[in-house]
């Protein structure tokens, strides 16, 4: 019975805990984005909105699991989605930046 159990109740667990160190996480981009300095920021700027698409996607899974709201499980897909791409667009615009700093 315990075997059963232990997966659901992450299950049910896992979005809220995720939310908690997704905040940590934006406190520190947030931080981090303010440093005046001549660092090269745009890919970090990327990447803290991939993190903010993650929040949205967290959030509507916690709002569903809670029977707040219903949505068509695909849209979970299309923010994965659009976190990938963020994701790669930053590693290529990285790659360009230290092309044409060497």
């Amino acid at each position: 019975m315990a075997s059963i159990a232990l997966p659901w109740c992450l299950g049910m667990a896992a979005p809220f805990y995720n939310l908690g160190l997704v905040i940590i996480v934006v406190l520190l981009f947030v931080k981090l984005l303010k440093i005046q300095t001549q660092l090269y920021k745009k890919p970090w700027k990327l990447l803290f909105a991939a993190v903010l698409v993650f929040v949205v996607e967290e959030l509507l899974t916690i709002l569903a699991a809670l029977n707040f709201i219903s949505f068509p499980h695909f849209i979970v897909g299309f923010f994965e989605m659009i976190i990938i791409l963020l994701f790669i667009y930053m590693l290529l615009l990285q790659r360009d930046y230290i092309k044409k700093s060497v």
